[in-house]
């Protein structure tokens, strides 16, 4: 892709490689020349005058001070010039979707709902006051700046308004009937279905969720996308965090649309088939094809190169085995199976060189038409099918607005990477989708993209400000092959190295792991997806209407084993990836550096460096979580001695252990012990007992549905299953956690902090912070010496004020203190005596 800035008829005096912000620069002033004295003739002098010239003043104290300041107001005039020129290179503009951001972060951040009044009213002051200081040029700036991030507030309201997704608010057992939009392969065998909600009976439900995903153990073949469906479901409520300030089901339901979660119980069955309006038949046309399609290339392909096929051509991923989608997180190459930015513009580039070299072949054609611009709006059909064919998720709309803008800015003769197309991209993404900024996804895409697309802008004017450009001799085929080669292989690792440096940060803030070998797994795997995958999937998917697609299809997924093995042997020597907590600081002051380093021309970029310092220096400020609780109070985790983490249930939520077991940054799960004790009082008793005996702990040790830790620092742990039960180590355990939500804390004239199943529901999944007095000192109990540990301090996922994608919570019947619900059973009438004719009835 030609990325010069000049026009058709321009671009023979336009320099190819110049940044575009440049050339609509003023240009620098140029210095005077210094002003001499006249020369005088020959013979002549200057009149002198009978004045004493005066002899200069001695440097006073003052002088003095104001030659130390000097500097440090040449220092203020640089700036200010270099802030000038930045404003004039068009920087203002590109902080504005940085502003909007800031608002939306905002929002989203809030512990309570914000109102419409206050709103439109900071909104309309704000408007009001910039245009009264247009005249005043620097509070105008601020002025604007402060509307743009009230603006995303207002944005991001605006949006959780216009949703008003309804989600239910407990478990409950329905028969509903719906039509179905999509249909996706689990990778367990089971087939997951999202329903468009037409009804429910037996109960009727009087809030009824609009959008729903099932799962089904079997499908019969007719039912497709279109198929209006029935069968009893059970359907379950989003859950919260798995921990404070982790991945929300519950936020991304809301913003999803779905309004409950579930599996079937029996069917599902199609029922009668009910007039659907013309967008709904369109979309199932169009998804019932990308479900044939991903057929086709499973059984084209086969295995799981087949499944990964599926996930690139048409975005069908479920199926994909995880032990291979492990292996690509735990090596930095997950981001080729999610169609992103990297397949749109693969796609794009693979249909512009198709059609350049058509053009190529029709010089006269070529020669008088800007074939240029014809292969552009080709490539921007193509990203648009392939937009349509893959689902249309979240990341691929944002990256097909990216590609689009820069397309787009191709056919009207503007350079294509350039940060104001980036910014006009991230305009619109934030207009239509604000959510989408606080997660992982859109940061690392744009910061990998601002950090590649600033990159792009120095390296070009670094060649444009080289005297002489280095000319090659002419050579061999096979050594410019080599050369070739070679400048791709450093081509690919400086785009892997600045890319990864952008986002490593927000990766390990978002899912504590990094890829410490991503850039050896992105040299190796990258060539063959660039080189083979993708333009091979292009290439069948264009040929796939002719029934031409199979050889295609058979040279892709050779590329994919390839892909394949590469990752599992980069795995197999990547080192523990967990890096545990990283702190909000860090992110925020990386954010700043990166934006300071991307945006801006001048010298100003070294203002980003200090930043960038600071945001290392604070990295190991986070602290761990000593206890964790998920939001059902059945599973707890506890820190111990040498990076190991006990639990109390022998088989505990892998997704769940995962993240919680990163966050701890530990390396070994401890499972519980069981014993044997009828009653489970007299087990807590015991155990509290030997416990005070013990100098060690292995984990917890459970009966029946108690389970109590004493770690080698003192801290004992207690899980009970009522308050009774929690009443016998009131006086002696640090956490009790109580799994009853319709009991109280029995607990309350110790110190011991006791967490309700009814408060973990209320407020979600809870994390403890132990604070340690002094670990110098101890206290002896029964010989044993424990360090003193300060009270603790509990901190729930969802603290505050009920937002949308949480108010749900308040209508469960734990969080209402009521006990899990029991269907009633009908009993029989009463046997009444049959009396025959001859019976006197008294």
């Amino acid at each position: 892709m030609t990325l010069s800035s000049a026009g058709s008829h321009g671009a023979k005096n336009a320099p190819f490689d110049v940044s575009e912000r440049n050339l609509f620069a003023l240009p620098e002033a140029t210095a005077l020349p210094a002003p001499q004295a006249p020369t005088l003739p020959e013979g002549t002098s200057p009149a002198l005058s009978s004045e004493r010239a005066p002899l200069p003043p001695r440097r006073s104290r003052f002088l003095q001070a104001a030659h130390v300041t000097l500097p440090l107001r040449r220092f203020g005039r640089s700036a200010s010039l270099a802030f000038v020129l930045e404003m004039e290179r068009g920087a203002g503009f590109l902080l504005v979707p940085v502003f909007l951001s800031i608002g939306v972060v905002f929002y989203f951040s809030m512990s309570h709902e914000p109102r419409w009044t206050v709103l439109l009213g900071l909104t309309g002051a704000s408007a009001v006051l910039t245009w009264a200081v247009r005249r005043h040029h620097k509070i105008h700036l601020c002025c604007l700046a402060l509307l743009f991030c009230i603006s995303g507030v207002a944005l991001s309201k605006f949006q959780t308004w216009r949703l008003d997704t309804r989600v239910i608010g407990s478990n409950i057992t329905v028969r509903l009937t719906g039509r179905v939009v999509e249909i996706e392969d689990m990778a367990s065998g089971r087939k997951r279905l999202t329903i468009d909600v037409v009804s429910t009976e037996r109960p009727k439900l009087r809030y009824q969720p609009e959008r729903v995903r099932i799962s089904a153990r079997n499908l019969p073949p007719e039912i497709g996308a279109g198929s209006d469906v029935t069968g009893l479901v059970r359907l379950l409520p989003p859950s919260g965090p798995i921990r404070p300030d982790s991945y929300d089901t519950s936020f991304s339901n809301y913003f999803g649309g779905i309004g409950a979660s579930g599996f079937f119980l029996s069917g599902p069955k199609l029922s009668e088939q009910t007039d659907a309006p013309l967008a709904t038949r369109i979309s199932a046309a169009i998804e019932r094809g990308r479900q044939a399609v991903a057929e086709r290339i499973r059984h084209r392909i086969g295995g799981p190169e087949g499944e990964i096929a599926a996930a690139l051509i048409v975005g069908v991923r479920a199926g994909i085995p995880e032990e291979i989608n492990e292996a690509m997180r735990k090596t930095g190459i997950y981001h080729i199976i999610s169609i992103s930015g990297l397949h749109m513009a693969l796609v794009a580039g693979t249909v512009m060189g198709l059609m350049r070299g058509l053009f190529a072949a029709f010089p006269d054609f070529s020669s008088r038409h800007p074939v240029r611009k014809y292969a552009a709006l080709t490539a921007l059909f193509a990203i648009f099918a392939y937009l349509l064919i893959s689902g249309m998720v979240v990341a691929a709309v944002r990256s097909f607005i990216m590609l689009a803008v820069m397309l787009v800015a191709v056919l009207f003769d503007r350079s294509a990477l350039t940060m104001r197309n980036l910014a006009i991209s991230a305009i619109i993404v934030i207009l239509v989708t604000p959510h989408e900024v606080v997660g992982p996804s859109f940061q690392m895409s744009f910061a990998a993209t601002a950090a590649l697309v600033g990159a792009y802008a120095a390296w070009s004017d670094y060649k444009a400000r080289r005297p002489v450009a280095r000319v090659y001799k002419k050579s061999g085929l096979v050594r410019s092959l080599i050369r070739a080669l070679v400048t791709m292989m450093i081509g690919l690792a400086a785009t892997s190295v600045v890319a990864g440096v952008a986002t490593t940060l927000y990766a390990a803030w978002h899912f504590q792991r990094v890829a410490p070998l991503s850039l050896l797994a992105n040299l190796a795997v990258m060539p063959v997806v660039s080189i083979i995958v993708m333009p091979f999937a292009v290439f069948a998917s264009l040929a796939m209407p002719f029934g031409l697609d199979g050889p295609l299809l058979q040279i892709m997924g050779k590329g994919l084993t390839a892909v394949i093995f590469l990752s599992e042997k980069i795995a197999d020597m990547s080192p523990v990836d967990a890096i545990g907590l990283i702190p909000p600081e860090a992110v925020l002051l990386a954010t700043i550096a990166l934006v300071i380093a991307t945006m801006t021309t001048t010298w100003l970029r070294l203002v980003a460096l200090p930043f960038a310092i600071g945001s290392l220096l604070t990295l190991g400020s986070a602290r761990t979580p000593d206890i964790l609780i998920s939001e059902d109070a059945r599973l707890i985790a506890v820190a111990m001695e040498g990076g190991q983490v006990a639990v109390n249930r022998p088989r505990p939520n892998a997704f769940t252990m995962d993240n919680w077991s990163r966050a701890m940054d530990s390396e070994m799960v401890l499972p519980p012990t069981r014993v044997k004790q009828p009653d489970e009082g007299i087990f807590l008793q015991d155990f509290i007992a030997s416990a005070k005996q013990e100098s060690t702990a292995a984990g917890f040790v459970c009966s029946g549905k108690t389970c109590a830790l004493r770690s080698p620092s003192g801290l004992l742990v207690v899980q009970a299953p009522d308050a009774a039960t929690a009443a016998k180590a009131c006086a002696h355990a640090t956490v009790i956690v109580i799994e009853d939500a319709v009991t109280r804390s029995p607990c309350r004239k110790s110190q011991a902090i006791v967490v309700t199943r009814r408060e973990l529901a209320q407020k979600g999944s809870a994390e403890v912070y132990l604070e340690k007095i002094d670990t110098a000192s101890a206290v002896v109990s029964a010989g044993n010496s424990l360090p003193i540990i300060g009270e603790p301090k509990v901190r729930f996922a969802i603290e505050g004020n009920y937002r949308p994608w949480h108010t749900q919570r308040r209508y469960s019947r734990e969080a209402r203190g009521l006990p899990p619900y029991e269907r009633k059973v009908a009993s029989a009438p009463a046997e009444t005596p049959v009396l025959s004719a001859s019976d006197k009835i008294e």
